[in-house]
């Protein structure tokens, strides 16, 4: 790729944007040299790589660091050749193999998980590429073993641990146990009878030997070696006698330690030494990982994406940006090319966006085939050029700077020399400055030119005459950028396949220009040129009138999708309620079926067990409570979509009707199990009232069945109507209610009940409160778990005769006791 193009399309630019993202200086210079490639395979490789740092980005949003990444070519050759390291260069390995170990985790932590048919990097049936930085991370060697020993052994750039060999511990005790001697026989001097002769009373080294500060004239009462004298010559620094062979001593020491270090180091060395290839491809490999995660590091920053590379596909980009514009104020344009364009011709005015977006193609291009991801939504592809060309004025560009007709001439010379099919040719208002007429016909020729070799081309003009060429020749496409003219201010939207006005008079217009100036200049336009603005003028109108039609139309059908979704929420929704509604109908029925069982059971049981014990009266109780529940299981079962079966009415027996029923008619009440007489024909709403003994009651004519006449005569007085069975075998009912309203009362306590228990006997309860006609009842079931609470209320939920239920208010009972009231 010529150099000339990256700083014209301002590629140079980003590279500094990559560098910031580096983290160590080789990982910054790796950015520095990355240039594009017209290698598929290359720039392939290159986006997965940026790809895969961008999905380990996402994973972990901290970005590892490869900071302490240093130039080791130096103490890695010594290593090859046997020498020794000193202390900071073993420090500085060590600290990057601990950082390698760091990288080494994070990679491990990332990595995709492959099954065991794409362990061998095939992904059969896995649409997923194969993670391409995964064995740059596996081939980093940490050496933790190594790393930790010279941590161990160094602790300092200018201090080892005394535990670093037994040798050195034990030289570092023994000089220290020679200062304890001579700092005690010094410090026995200096407080002794020496405390004269001494110009200050302190301990002091010279030369790295222990002496007194004598007085000079002194010096023969305190024997010893001068080694140092004061600049006023009144101080001599004399090492007394007694201590010079201790101080021999400590220097004998300190010189055995010195090569216990260096023997320690080139221990340190020796195990590195064979790891020395291994280290510098940690090196190369810490670069490499570096460098690309600095890719998806930018990837991130731009919220660019992965472009499509192509060879030979037309160009379509979506929603594409100037990665070195605001991302907040640009505008992101589209363009998107059949197969056989092979050039297109922007028009429009000043500052309308033309040369941002050459700019733009231009850049993104070269940004791609470096294998740096694209500020553009996803599926955006690009055509693999060998070449990039731009012919882009100084004068339009970003800088403003000027340029001159003959410099456009040189390069576009050199253009027309060196494109061929595989190269994109960028020209920013071709053949300006200089005679329109001219220019016009010698920027048609420079296309013919390219067209011809089917060079890529795009192209900014005002000229009229291009854009007629354009129109006129198969695989040249128009496009503009919108201007809007009432504003006097660029939209900046590229529209493909229309060419644009420059709309010099209007914007003269809106500026103060007078309109006798501007009549004038319309005046001096040929007819031709005036008929081909107002066409222009007659598609933009139109452009504009479909793009409010096709708006209007996108609304209406987000609207009938936005409906259509709410009809299949509520289709779904009372699916699932007519669902709910089929299991809770089966559920009571179950339950319905259940409580009939068991009541039938204890009912039967009782009547085998207590037979001979019970009294009548009892027993006949018995018999009514049986068959009212089993009446209230064939309403609760007809409610369940069952209808059901009516009792056949026996010879002597016949269902009541309009025709047949009249006053005195003998009847039974079915739903009552009662006998009694029609005191006359139904009403309008098949009402028939029938006395049973000494009380009347209104039952449905379909409840009814009409006894045989005569039936009665022994139950039943001529005179009064009244029955003339003996105080024993009076009405049952009537009997019933009158003992019921005397003995039931308007509370029931379940405490201290299992809940089998409790629903039995507020099943019980409930049914003589009913036949009482007690209106409000008061059921004690007390708080606790709520357990006896929820029986109670799901036993009041199934039944008929109950009208509605409640937990007691304060005062009441509060949630320990629930109220009812019957229909």
């Amino acid at each position: 790729m010529n150099k000339k193009v990256l700083h014209t399309l301002e590629y140079d630019k980003i590279i500094p944007q990559l560098c910031e993202h580096a983290t160590s200086a080789p990982g910054r210079n790796m950015c520095e040299a990355l240039l594009p490639s017209d290698n598929p395979g290359q720039i392939s490789l290159r986006l997965m790589q940026t790809q895969d740092a961008v999905s380990y980005l996402l994973k972990n949003p901290h970005s590892p660091s490869f900071g302490n990444l240093k130039d080791f070519s130096l103490p890695l050759s010594r290593l090859t050749i046997g020498g020794s390291l000193n202390a900071v260069e073993l420090l500085a390995l060590a600290a990057f193999l601990e950082n390698v170990a760091r990288i080494k985790a994070y990679g491990r932590d990332g990595i995709r998980p492959q099954t065991a048919d794409t362990a061998d990097g095939e992904n059969e049936g896995d649409d997923t590429p194969p993670d391409s930085l995964a064995p740059f991370f596996e081939e980093l060697l940490p050496l933790s073993e190594q790393a930790a020993e010279i941590r161990r052994c160094i602790l300092s750039e200018d201090e080892i641990a005394d535990d670093a060999s037994p040798a050195l511990r034990d030289l570092r005790r023994k000089k220290s146990n020679l200062e304890g001697r001579i700092h005690s026989h010094l410090q026995s001097m200096v407080n002794g009878s020496a405390r004269t002769y001494l110009q200050d009373p302190v301990i002091t080294q010279k030369n790295g030997r222990y002496c007194l500060p004598v007085k000079a004239e002194h010096k023969s009462s305190v024997p010893g070696i001068v080694h140092e004298r004061s600049s006023s010559g009144s101080t001599l620094f004399i090492e007394p006698s007694a201590i010079v062979d201790y101080n021999n001593q400590i220097r004998e020491t300190e010189q055995e330690e010195r090569e216990e270090i260096d023997r320690i180091l080139e221990d340190l060395s020796l195990s590195l030494s064979a790891y020395s290839q291994a280290i510098k491809r940690n090196c190369e490999l810490m670069t490499l990982l570096d460098f690309i995660f600095a890719k998806g590091a930018l990837a991130l920053s731009m919220k660019a994406s992965l472009p499509v590379m192509t060879t030979g596909e037309p160009l379509h980009l979506r929603k594409a940006r100037h990665p070195l514009l605001s991302a907040k104020t640009v505008v992101p344009i589209d363009i998107e090319l059949d197969a056989d364009t092979r050039q297109l011709i922007i028009t429009g005015p000043n500052t309308g966006g033309k040369t941002v977006t050459l700019k733009t193609v231009g850049l993104l291009s070269l940004m791609a085939q470096a294998g740096l991801f694209i500020p553009a939504l996803d599926r955006s592809s690009l055509p693999i050029y060998r070449e990039v060309w731009a012919d882009i004025g100084d004068e339009q560009s970003i800088e403003q700077n000027l340029s001159t007709f003959s410099s456009h001439m040189t390069n576009i010379s050199q253009i027309l020399k060196q494109a061929d099919e595989r190269s994109l040719v960028l020209f920013d208002e071709l053949c300006s400055g200089t005679d329109p007429d001219e220019g016009a016909a010698l920027a048609i020729s420079i296309l013919e030119t390219l067209s011809s070799r089917r060079v890529f081309t795009m192209a900014t003009t005002h000229y009229s005459e291009i854009k007629l060429y354009a129109l006129s020749t198969p695989g040249v496409t128009n496009a503009c950028c919108e201007f809007d003219v009432q504003t006097l201010s660029p939209t900046y939207r590229l529209l493909i396949g229309i060419p644009g006005k420059s709309n010099a008079f209007a914007i003269a217009s809106r500026l103060g220009i007078s309109d006798r100036l501007i009549d004038r200049a319309r005046e001096m336009l040929s007819k031709d040129r005036e008929d081909f603005e107002d066409v222009i003028a007659s598609l933009e109108k139109s452009r504009i009138a479909m793009e409010a039609d096709v708006l209007t139309m996108e609304t209406q059908k987000k609207e009938l999708e936005e409906r259509l979704l709410q009809l299949e929420k509520q289709e779904a929704t009372l699916e699932n309620r007519r669902q709910d509604i089929l299991q809770k109908a089966n559920e009571e029925a179950r339950d319905i079926l259940a409580d009939a069982k068991q009541v039938a059971d204890e009912t039967i049981r009782s009547f085998r067990d207590y037979a001979d014990q019970l009294p009548m009266r009892e027993m006949e109780q018995k018999r009514s409570g049986l068959r009212e529940k089993m009446g209230k299981y064939s309403e609760g079962a007809s409610t369940l979509g069952r209808t059901p079966k009516k009792a056949q009415p026996s010879a002597m027996e016949v269902p009541a009707t309009m025709e047949n029923i009249n006053a005195g008619s003998p009847v039974r009440i079915i739903s009552m199990s009662l006998e009694g007489t029609a005191t006359g024909k139904p009403d309008t709403k098949g009402n028939v009232t029938v006395r049973c003994g000494s009380f009347e009651t209104k039952a449905k004519l379909s409840d009814l069945i009409l006894l045989p006449m005569g039936s009665q005569d022994k139950s039943i007085d001529k005179k009064t109507g009244d029955s003339r069975a003996s105080g024993k075998q009076r009405s049952s009912y009537s009997r019933m209610a009158m003992g019921k309203s005397m003995s039931v009362g308007t509370e029931i306590n379940l405490l201290g009940k299992t809940t089998d228990e409790a629903i039995y006997a507020l099943d019980k309860y409930l049914d003589d409160a009913y036949i009482a006609h007690v209106p409000v009842v008061r059921v004690v079931h007390g708080k606790g778990t709520g357990a006896l609470r929820d029986a109670v209320h799901n036993y009041l939920r199934r039944q008929k005769h109950v009208a509605s239920y409640r937990l007691g208010e304060f005062g009441e009972g509060d949630a320990g006791v629930t109220i009812v009231t019957f229909k």
